[in-house]
């Protein structure tokens, strides 16, 4: 071996080299993802899907977030009947444009959505954790309003309880539910395609 360790000089140039190709190539990958940003090609209009690529990054951004938000969500007593009652008028009146209803399998804003919003007339394995906190913080870049800013946690229960409940409902049980339950304040201002006109009329 010569003095100095002459020896160790080439396998350090080859480390230099190496790193600067791998600097290169994620300069270059920066460049091109900013130009691609910055050009306005992608197709951002809800008439045309995702790609397959962002639609996973996506959809696993999503439940990922919502699963690791609601774990620690305490779920209380979704059986009463009250609260399914109630939580059926404000389904009828916050929600059914979007996610219809038993027997109301159509709707202009339904399908102007994208991503669709999910049928939860047939969600029949519904987590209430991760419904109630879906309901009360909405989702980015789905059209999903956060309610909690507007209703307080025991309202936004009932929809919940009501949520459990409705896949078992045939569309005159839907109807019917709709039209027995309490008159609110969303129910007097909402539109209620999901429900029986007659339902606005009640006292």
């Amino acid at each position: 071996m010569r003095p100095g360790g002459d020896d160790d000089s080439p396998p350090r140039e080859a480390d230099t080299k190496a790193l600067r190709v791998v600097l290169a190539l994620i300069f270059l990958a920066l460049f091109v993802g900013v130009a691609f940003l910055y050009s306005g090609v992608y197709p951002i209009g809800a008439d045309h899907p995702h790609t397959a690529p962002v639609r996973w990054v996506i959809n696993v951004l999503r439940d990922r977030s919502v699963e690791a938000h609601a774990k620690h969500i305490e779920v209380p007593d979704l059986s009463d009947s009250t609260m399914v009652l109630e939580g059926a008028g404000r389904y009828a009146a916050m929600c059914s444009g979007c996610h219809l209803a038993p027997g109301y399998d159509s709707d202009e804003l339904y399908r102007g959505l994208y991503p669709r919003p999910p049928r939860l007339a047939k969600a029949k394995h519904l987590d209430p954790k991760e419904a109630f906190w879906v309901i009360k913080h909405g989702l980015k870049l789905t059209g999903m309003p956060a309610w909690g800013p507007t209703h307080d946690d025991e309202e936004l229960w009932s929809m919940v309880a009501f949520l459990k409940k409705m896949p078992e409902l045939s569309p005159e049980q839907y109807r019917e539910m709709v039209a027995r339950a309490p008159r609110d304040e969303d129910r007097s201002r909402m539109p209620m395609p999901g429900g029986p006109p007659e339902a606005h009329e009640n006292p």
